[in-house]
């Protein structure tokens, strides 16, 4: 199959090698802009792009897609199938009707669901069961389309963001390649989306990874999976900035404050919650490289009773 593939993160770097291997016929990758990154902003290419590259596939990374040259040059490529996987721009109607076959996305939940931008995060943040991946048409609403295939897979107590979205990865790039057969063959089905089930996964930002002790430590503790590997979640102990990267959820102690450390012994502390209370078992303290909680008190001088989060 003719093909154009769109996409940016690690996500869409699986289904496009996935393709690749596949033996269809990627005459373009449309992937986002390089990224400054780190103290030197050394430009950066995307995961995609990265692939593209290693199967000498032509690149495309225009800041706004819809613009008309953009569309022009996808139409000279006459593409059989447009396919699209975590990209970061919405596809125009001009050009979602250019392809025979649609433009196919790869969209990380099991839809009508957590449509957006983070429903991977969405899922552990807000305790859902399972999640999995869904491939649909493209229509010009947001992940609004009819549906064509989807798999699922449960969400474990253990599940990050990270490795769930490694999960999802895989199976994205198994699912584009049986959707895509089913597409030649003509027996891809269109189940059109229940939009009263439907919510929004709106993007994450910094903001979201802010402890607040006046929730209760299952919602916490979900948050501080659900955010990693970005954002995560932060406090601050004794005065100082830290991140929490594992924590279990342990009895509470009703007559202690929001936020107040109620027990430290060698290996954790815990932070008392609404309801309930966070034992901190992995951290990131200010200026400091990750570690367990065990090292991080051998060095590190607390007592009950400090406030986290003032």
């Amino acid at each position: 199959m003719k093909t154009i593939f769109m996409g940016t993160p690690d996500f869409a770097a699986r289904a496009l090698e996935a393709i690749i291997n596949k033996g269809h016929e990627v005459v373009a990758v449309y992937t986002q802009p390089d990224k400054p990154k780190g103290r030197s902003k050394k430009l950066v290419p995307s995961e995609v792009k990265v692939m593209a590259e290693k199967y000498d596939i032509p690149v495309f990374q225009p800041v706004k897609l819809r613009e008309a040259e953009n569309v022009e040059k996808i139409k000279e490529l006459d593409p059989e199938i447009i396919v699209v996987a975590a990209y970061g721009q919405i596809l125009p109607l001009s050009i979602l009707e250019i392809p025979e076959y649609g433009c196919v996305n790869i969209h990380a939940s099991l839809l009508p669901k957590y449509r957006g931008a983070a429903p991977i995060e969405r899922c552990i943040i807000d305790g859902e069961e399972k999640t999995g991946v869904t491939t649909m048409y493209m229509a010009e609403g947001l992940d609004t389309g009819d549906m064509i295939e989807a798999v699922e897979t449960p969400i474990t107590a253990e599940d990050t963001g990270l490795s769930l979205t490694e999960r999802l990865s895989d199976m994205g790039a198994e699912l584009i390649i049986s959707t895509m057969e089913k597409l030649e063959n003509g027996t891809a089905k269109r189940t059109p989306q229940d939009d009263s089930k439907s919510n929004y996964a709106k993007m994450l930002d910094k903001a979201m990874g802010q402890l607040d002790f006046n929730k209760s430590a299952v919602e916490l503790e979900r948050l501080i999976r659900g955010l990693i590997p970005w954002p995560c979640c932060y406090t601050t102990i004794d005065g100082k900035s830290a991140k929490i990267l594992k924590a279990e959820v342990v009895e509470g102690d009703s007559s202690a404050a929001l936020g107040e450390i109620i027990e430290i012994t060698k290996k954790y502390f815990v932070i008392n919650c609404k309801e309930g209370a966070l034992k901190v078992l992995r951290i990131t303290p200010e200026g400091k490289k990750e570690m367990d909680t065990a090292a991080f008190l051998n060095g590190n001088h607390l007592e009950k009773g400090i406030i986290c989060g003032e």
